[in-house]
């Protein structure tokens, strides 16, 4: 028996497998609508008190478990993308908090590219705005582009990084404002939680956030979730799933502390990301009649660019990504369909030394030369569109892991389009560094988040789920996070998981 008192050879209403955008929302709605509900999440339960800014320390709040990255943009995992334990990637995430640009919603009807949404942005548009208003985000009054907004905070204070950008963009033209993020600029009294505190611009966002003025799951949804009776138990793999007789889940398989367990239940929402989500379902074999589980899978054209400033910047202080611009959404000269966001970038030293490593190609003495400079770099990156290709996808790999099942391999490959979006970035924020005083000016190629896999749609054949969530092939199976999107779109996905998450909780409850 759990300590919320539930017993695994009972069935309960539902077991969610993740605890993090996907699950967190879903979990404290069914609870609150008095539904009994059990969450296994492999990770442990972290106290905020246990953050660090130092990030060898912090690194035991990424994923770490061993993935095979194959293709010809072979991606990074762990700190890059993928979090673990209770609250999910959400305990270490940027806290970046754009919208999702209505024009992505329709990009195959705009352009003949890629994939509509089976639904447009003012379905869901209700639902993004009730979790800004729930977890609490920042950001300027008026927004200028998009739907007219209100932000319940008022932004972070700008970081160097955020001020040199500013400064570049207004010699260019380029408009640029304080960006939303999910970081609280005054004390909140949160329901269930308690008192979260105002952000003190210390920068480790990536690391943790002591004082829980970054808003994730673990400091709001989920204490509701709790407070309503909801069985949340750490360190607990999922590794099965079990159907009845009529081909419905009856029950999980999961491993705790080394001892294989089953949990029964009547319904099961699958909110472990694009790459374990995926893995499970080709592990078990099940909802895959489309053949489209693993297939698909994409990522955001992450492109950075970096200079070296006669000022001090010291680019670990402050909010990370204080300052946004959307004017690249649709450029006028672009050779690519969709668009990308763009933002300032600070970075802590160990991970930005990592990233010159790679990108610049230095080692020895090179490298701690160049290192030197930290104090005076900053940094501008974007978050661009990436179309789905069907041979970009999470397989099972030959290899085991401790818990014997199958690694998942990831092949990952830029596409014309992806090539020629990063080209174009790279220019643009060229540009704003040179404008802004910059020297030494150089790019990194990279690729974050996960995203795809278990797409939604209206068509079974060409779908893993309907625009819901729910399994076309299992009518008690359900999808709940970045996996089913069906296009990346290019704004960060957390906002867009959580408010997918609260609406798949509803259609539950109406099934």
């Amino acid at each position: 028996m759990s300590a919320a008192g539930f017993d695994n050879r009972e069935a309960v209403d539902v077991v969610v497998i993740g605890t993090g955008a996907g699950g967190a929302p879903l979990i404290a709605e069914l609870a609150q609508a008095g539904r009994s509900v059990v969450a296994l999440e492999a990770g442990p339960s972290f106290e905020p008190k246990r953050f660090t800014p130092d990030e060898p320390t912090a690194s035991e709040i990424y994923w770490l478990h061993e993935r095979l990255s194959g293709g010809e943009t072979p991606q990074a995992f762990g700190g890059n993308n993928s979090g673990t334990g209770v609250g999910g990637s959400l305990l270490h995430y940027g806290a970046f908090m754009p919208r999702m640009d209505p024009r992505d919603f329709t990009l195959h009807s705009e352009t003949g590219k890629g994939v509509d949404w089976p639904f447009g942005a003012d379905e869901l548009m209700p639902w993004i705005a009730r979790v800004e208003a729930e977890i609490g985000v920042s950001g300027p009054t008026p927004y200028p582009w998009g739907v007219p907004r209100t932000y319940a905070y008022a932004p972070p204070t700008r970081n160097a990084p955020a001020q040199i950008m500013a400064r570049g963009c207004e010699t260019l033209g380029i408009t640029c404002k304080d960006a939303p993020a999910a970081v609280i600029t005054a004390e909140r009294d949160q329901p269930e939680f308690g008192v979260r505190h105002a952000c003190v611009n210390c920068g480790a966002c990536h690391q943790g956030c002591r004082n829980d003025a970054k808003s994730g799951v673990h400091n709001t949804y989920l204490p509701v979730a709790r407070a309503h009776g909801a069985d949340i138990r750490p360190g607990c793999m999922a590794t099965g799933i079990v159907l009845d007789g009529r081909g419905r889940v009856e029950a999980v398989i999961y491993v705790e502390g080394g001892v294989e367990k089953r949990q029964a239940c009547r319904a099961l929402v699958l909110a472990a990301g694009a790459v374990e989500t995926a893995r499970l379902l080709l592990h078990t074999g099940l909802a895959n009649s489309s053949d489209q589980v693993g297939r698909n899978y994409m990522t955001h054209v992450s492109t950075q660019v970096w200079g070296t400033f006669d000022e001090e910047t010291r680019p670990n202080h402050g909010y990370p990504s204080a300052l946004i611009t959307e004017d690249m959404m649709r450029p006028a000269d672009a050779d690519f369909v969709g668009g990308y966001l763009m933002q300032s970038l600070g970075m802590m030293p160990a991970t930005w030394g990592s990233l010159v490593a790679r990108a610049r190609g230095l080692w020895g003495p090179g490298l701690t030369r160049y290192l030197r400079h930290y104090n005076h770099v900053a940094g501008l990156g974007i978050n661009g569109e990436c179309l789905p290709r069907p041979e970009n996808r999470v397989t099972l790999s030959a290899e085991r892991d401790a818990m014997g099942l199958p690694k998942p391999r990831i092949d990952h490959s830029y596409g014309p389009n992806e090539i020629a979006m990063h080209n174009h970035a790279t220019r643009v924020m060229t540009r704003i560094w040179e404008a802004a005083g910059a020297r030494d000016i150089w790019a990194a190629d990279r690729a974050a988040h996960m995203i795809g896999t278990c797409r939604m749609g209206t068509d079974a054949s060409t779908s893993v789920v309907d625009p819901h969530g729910r399994s076309h092939d299992i009518d008690n199976l359900w999808i709940c996070d970045h996996s089913i999107f069906p296009s990346a779109a290019a704004a960060n996905p957390a906002l867009t998981i959580m408010a997918l998450s609260l609406r798949t909780a509803q259609a539950i409850q109406q099934s």
